[in-house]
């Protein structure tokens, strides 16, 4: 049987599949993302969980992807903590970029991630190609939920809010000063907390202007440093994974157009294509 995670640093999906590509468990774990969350943090996540202890004997191969780990120390870190909880097993970590490929495409194409983070990559058919690192959400996450986040409150607090959405903002989330700047730089996971206030946004009954100038926004900021670093950004598809790009589609489709790039797919949950490609890639070569 193979385990498959899809990690984020809100939440991670397993996927335990049969060795004729039946799914056997489905289940999820808070975030775990090693760039940060701490080691400790991160066994006691999985430790979390009622059915992943009962694999750490039997399991005989891990594939993990996830964010945070396209860096060297974070993904050697999380290797040692997967290594050790699944002794028996053969242990893979791999950026989240190679699951969100294999998720959206096997041909040529610019895959993206909208999630609590983002990231971009150019796919040419058989390797992953970055342009850009990602330096995480303090300083890029264009789009994403906490760039979002990020948005949200400083335009409620610089008052340009429109007054009847930022009367329902203070019913939904806690806006103390102390309280925020508590989460922001005191308590572990500063960027999940940001991304949590996105929900307002892909939340609301409709579309209105603010939110819809707010997403453009984003999006373009982030097709001018995530895609157009690309040069074959005006050539091939270009897909997204994550919430952020599934509640935005139709938004990202108008950004796309003064640029004439080609939208491709849409995926909320990269686990679902990871389940597919499994079957079709992985799973008969390890029974040939």
């Amino acid at each position: 049987m193979i385990l498959i995670a899809d990690g984020g640093s809100t939440k991670c999906d397993w996927i335990l599949l049969d060795e004729e590509g039946n799914v056997a468990l489905k289940t999820r774990t808070r975030g775990l993302n090693p760039a940060v969350i701490p080691e400790e943090e991160l066994a006691l996540r999985i430790h979390e969980n009622e059915e992943l202890p009962k694999l750490f004997d039997s399991v005989k191969k891990v594939d993990f992807y996830g964010a945070g780990c396209g860096t060297e120390t974070p993904r050697k870190t999380f290797l040692g903590v997967l290594k050790e909880l699944f002794h028996n097993a053969a242990v893979t970590v791999n950026e989240d970029m190679a699951a969100a490929v294999h998720a959206a495409t096997t041909e040529a194409g610019i895959v993206c991630i909208l999630g609590t983070g983002s990231n971009s990559c150019y796919f040419d058919g058989k390797d992953i190609h970055t342009s850009v690192a990602s330096l995480g959400y303090i300083l890029m996450d264009e789009a994403s939920g906490n760039y979002f986040g990020k948005r949200l409150i400083r335009d409620y607090f610089y008052k340009k809010m429109p007054t009847v959405l930022a009367k329902d903002f203070e019913q939904r989330f806690n806006l103390d000063p102390n309280e925020i700047k508590v989460n922001l730089y005191k308590r572990p996971n500063p960027n999940t907390y940001l991304a949590s206030f996105a929900e307002f946004i892909f939340t609301s009954e409709e579309v209105n202007g603010y939110f819809y100038k707010l997403i453009s926004e984003g999006m373009n900021k982030f097709i001018e440093n995530r895609i157009l670093c690309y040069k074959k950004a005006q050539d091939v598809p270009i897909h997204f994974i994550g919430s952020i790009a599934h509640f935005s589609k139709d938004i990202i489709e108008d950004c796309f157009k003064p640029y004439h790039l080609e939208l491709g797919n849409v995926i909320r949950r990269p686990i679902d294509g990871l389940i597919e490609y499994y079957r079709s890639e992985i799973l008969p070569k390890m029974t040939q």
